[in-house]
């Protein structure tokens, strides 16, 4: 039975990909998307949602919703589009969403509808769907499992030298859905780094048509990892990595333990997140723990994730 998503991202080129990988899979059954400001504007991301879910023909009863437009912290958002292009896909231009964005609380209905049998993929920021636990938290409660994109632990962040860019742009946010969210896997740098698509790979995919837009936006994306990373080999999909998460737990390799985000520094240690890996350490009974995805199986990765985008067996 295909497992039930709600989806939360901020809609640039790598969210873009995670979508339309759930599009294409059965194992995964999107049941809503929940657009929020990060890579690009709020409504800018609702609007790429409209025309990803167009292209691909999706049906119409998938609701989109409009997530936060800023975060807890208060501060205006920091776009990229040097990164996702103007309009959060790469050399596509989508047009402007003229429909409903103030639609929030369908939110509440769709888990509702779902109750236990709900996964939540939060592959963006964190702003939305901590608003949820801070309005709803026994509601939250029913949902069966969070998978979160984000957090850089004892490597190299990307947005500073410690913090990566969901964590980094509303530590707020990440704190509260950690405090309060049960049965968490977060899917952090350490893995999503090195879930490269290369461009032969792209090419391959590109070839067979099925997944449409996915090479150029694939393509747009290696070239500015290039251009900041010479010796990389291609394009990091972090975000279809965590949407691959729910699917194949056998392709990571966890560890549980508590995370500690950084809400009060600023500058280089801005939303830091921190987990105690001492091996002697033993944890208090109350301690919260989350998985936390150390390793993953990159070969599993590669034959999933190609045999998804292109339908055939890899």
């Amino acid at each position: 039975m295909a497992k039930k998503a709600l989806v939360f991202g901020d809609i640039g080129v790598d969210d873009t990909i995670a979508l339309v990988y759930a599009h294409l899979n059965d194992d995964i059954e999107l049941v809503g998307i929940v657009a929020d400001y990060g890579n690009v504007p709020r409504d800018v991301a609702v609007g790429n949602v409209h025309y990803i879910f167009d292209l691909f023909e999706v049906e119409k009863d998938v609701p989109i919703i409009g997530g936060a437009e800023a975060p807890m912290t208060g501060e205006t958002p920091t776009f990229y589009p040097e990164i996702h292009g103007e309009y959060g896909l790469g050399p596509i231009t989508p047009g402007k969403y003229e429909g409903v964005i103030e639609n929030f609380f369908e939110i509440v209905d769709i888990i509702d509808t779902y109750r236990d049998e709900l996964i939540i993929i939060n592959i963006g920021r964190l702003t939305a769907l901590a608003t949820m636990f801070i309005l709803y938290r026994s509601l939250m409660d029913e949902v069966k499992e969070y998978y979160i994109m984000g957090g850089a632990f004892w490597v190299p962040g990307n947005v500073t030298a410690a913090s990566e860019a969901n964590f980094h742009a509303d530590p707020v946010a990440v704190k509260i859905v950690l405090t309060y969210a049960d049965n968490v896997k977060i899917i952090p740098s350490n893995v999503t780094d090195h879930a490269i698509v290369t461009p032969e790979m792209a090419d391959y995919i590109g070839s067979r048509g099925k997944a449409k837009i996915a090479k150029p936006l694939l393509d747009y994306y290696y070239d500015f990892y290039k251009g900041r990373n010479p010796d990389i080999k291609g394009s990091p999909v972090h975000d279809a990595l965590t949407m691959m998460a729910p699917l194949h737990p056998e392709m990571f390799h966890y560890r549980q333990l508590p995370v500690h985000i950084d809400t009060t520094a600023t500058g280089i240690l801005r939303g830091q997140s921190i987990a105690d890996i001492r091996p002697y350490i033993e944890f208090d009974e109350t301690a919260k723990l989350h998985e936390i995805a150390f390793q993953f199986d990159y070969p599993l990765f590669f034959k999933d994730f190609m045999s998804v985008m292109t339908g055939e067996n890899f």
